[in-house]
């Protein structure tokens, strides 16, 4: 069984072919030992336990059980009943009556825990080195650091041990492990997952993270995991959305040339550049956005309030027990002992000052994309400079909870020198779904295998059909088109790209007089009539009504005829607000016209010897 596959469309399709889960257990195990790495796991469930949980999961039924006999890891400060959780400290260890409520969920619907993973001590670390047993080896070059604090469940997806693991995220403990040893780490929206029955660290931040092979699997996962539980006080509802097809165009932005950080890893600038490179080849638009301020709040992090929040998760344990813990972990939580309450709002103070500053950058594009890590560290050098190499790091990942984003690490080549290379994708909390989709089609066009398993990529799962879950079909025509100015309000929305299509052959089209931004106007009409090129995006009905509600006039909502003879509700003008605009129909789209427009201005620019792009 060792040439088995364990991403999840593979091992469900080896249980179709008759293998059996307890071949699959010999195989896990089998798989614990060949990787020769005691740093790997804290605790393991014997094969006699995990035939007792596989022997309740009834015959295979991957659709009443989407994780039927898929096995996982739990990070060590995450609660799994009758297993001690330690945080990797044996002197706070404790056992839990009763599972975390992610892993109660993942549990019911059919995965199987194979242990509890190492991390750096109380998940305080990038590093994945602070911890007092032994560290886990990085998966793909075993004399660098694995990455933190969920080092031990991303080695184990990476070695093939699992198909998944659970880990948690504060400052980028879910994503820069992944980076690092080459699979996919799902952060979602703080919320999103129930943090009930995990240790916490930042409690106002933490949110539990999903380490898989491909993107598919971690976002299969996250749909399981995600519900809101009253058991955890920062628990939101969150819409988990079907993982669909990407926008086809979509603004990504990316840090200014003059921000990027990379301390002098070439290697790591190189491979950045080349990764936005294939986001341009997906029809991508990339955006420079100014990342100081992004850098400034990453800051805050490690300042008065959230430091001191680290200090009251553990505070009686630390008083008590103080020479238990790492002495790195010591040192750093222990430096809140320092901080007064007016330190704690002066940190709180600077941050709502900075989300508010930011939330129209943040606004301004779909999304983000950012290096996962700025560079690799060997273990031999973060042990001999342990907080300045951690805080390099995090370059990118400190601020992400804070201004309440989501993201996906997701790899996307090898760097010159066949060190794994990685990005992340961010986005406003509640677009998961967004990150995820673009993730998975640029985890595809990597071409690499998984993890360090050398197994090949099972290429993107094929899309469920849209559910008749009383989303409402918007068709959109002009400046909600993705990528266009006011895309931007669909996403707020939470609305799902559905497809791009056109009308049928009984509409025209114009561009609109006299509009703050540039605008179309669809319509019918009973002579001369073209297809006109629109998406169909999906709203929630309460959203439908709230996007409605502020269309202003002369454009409005009515029923547009599509292609394929389908009736959808869309956007389409008043006759009296064609009063001055141009007849556009021959281009068939208003994004062919934008470009042609563009095209124009940009070549009589060049003719005047005046800068391309400014108006005339």
């Amino acid at each position: 069984m060792s040439d088995i596959h364990f991403d999840i469309s593979s091992l469900h399709a080896a249980y179709r072919a008759g293998v059996n889960v307890g071949e699959i257990i010999d195989t896990v195990h089998a798989r614990i030992g060949s990787a020769d790495d005691p740093g790997i796991f804290i605790q393991l469930a014997s094969k006699a336990q995990m035939l007792a949980e596989a022997g309740k999961l009834g015959p295979f039924d991957p659709v009443a059980k989407p994780l039927w006999g898929v096995p996982f890891a739990v990070k060590d400060n995450i609660d799994v009943a009758g297993m001690p959780t330690t945080a990797a400290c044996a002197e706070y260890a404790y056992v839990p009556e009763t599972d975390a409520t992610v892993v109660a969920r993942l549990k019911a619907a059919g995965a199987l825990v194979v242990g509890k993973t190492n991390l750096d001590q109380f998940a305080t670390g990038l590093v994945g080195v602070r911890t007092p047993y032994p560290i886990p080896r990085n998966a793909v070059d075993a004399s660098l650091v694995p990455g933190g604090s969920s080092s031990g469940s991303a080695v184990a997806t990476a070695r093939g041990i699992v198909s998944f693991a659970l880990g948690t995220d504060t400052a980028g403990s879910g994503r820069i492990p992944a980076g690092l040893n080459n699979i996919v780490g799902l952060k979602p929206t703080v919320g999103a997952l129930s943090a009930a029955g995990v240790v916490p660290a930042c409690r106002t931040l933490d949110c539990v993270s999903v380490f898989a092979l491909t993107v598919d699997d971690a976002y299969a996962v996250f749909s399981v995991a995600a519900a809101r539980d009253a058991a955890d006080p920062y628990s939101r509802d969150i819409a988990v959305q079907q993982l669909a097809a990407r926008p086809p165009v979509l603004s990504v932005g990316i840090p200014a040339k003059a921000d990027l950080k990379f301390f002098g890893d070439a290697a790591m600038q190189a491979g950045f550049g080349t990764s936005l490179a294939m986001l341009a080849q997906l029809g991508c638009r990339l955006v420079e956005i100014p990342f100081g301020d992004f850098y400034a709040t990453a800051n805050l992090l490690y300042e008065g309030a959230w430091v001191a929040e680290r200090y009251a998760a553990i505070r009686d344990f630390m008083e008590a027990n103080e020479a238990a813990m790492h002495p790195v972990t010591r040192t750093i939580i222990g430096g809140a002992r320092a901080l007064s309450a007016a330190d704690a709002f002066r940190g709180l103070y600077a941050l709502q000052a900075y989300k508010a500053k930011l939330a129209p950058v943040i606004g301004s594009v779909d999304l983000f994309c950012v290096p996962t890590a700025p560079t690799h560290y060997t273990a031999a050098a973060v042990l001999a400079n342990p907080v300045e190499t951690n805080s390099r790091l995090g370059t990118y990942t400190n601020f992400v909870n804070l201004l309440d984003m989501c993201g996906i690490a997701v790899p996307t080549g090898k760097r010159d020198d066949g060190l794994p290379m990685s990005v992340t994708l961010l986005a406003p909390a509640g677009c998961d779904a967004l990150t995820a989709a673009l993730a998975r089609d640029l985890h595809a066009a990597s071409g690499l295998s998984l993890g360090a398993t050398g197994w090949p990529h099972p290429g993107p799962q094929p899309a469920a059909a849209p559910a008749s879950d009383g989303m409402i079909d918007l068709v959109v025509v002009g400046a909600h088109l993705s990528g266009m100015p006011l895309s931007g309000q669909l996403n707020q929305l939470g609305a799902q790209f559905l497809r791009a299509t056109r009308t049928a052959a009984a509409y025209k089209l114009y561009a609109l007089a006299d509009q703050s931004v540039p605008k179309p106007g669809l319509i019918r009409v009973a002579d001369g009539g073209v297809r006109i090129d629109v998406e169909v995006w999906r709203l929630e009905p309460e959203a439908f009504g709230r996007f409605v509600a502020a269309i202003p006039a002369p454009l409005g909502i009515g029923t547009v005829e599509l292609d394929d003879g389908t009736p959808a509700k869309g956007f389409l003008v008043e006759t009296a607000g064609l009063d001055g605009a141009c007849d556009i129909s021959s281009f068939g789209g208003w994004r062919r016209f934008v470009a042609r427009a563009k095209d124009m201005t940009d070549q009589s620019d060049q003719r005047q010897n005046r800068p391309v792009g400014i108006p005339i």
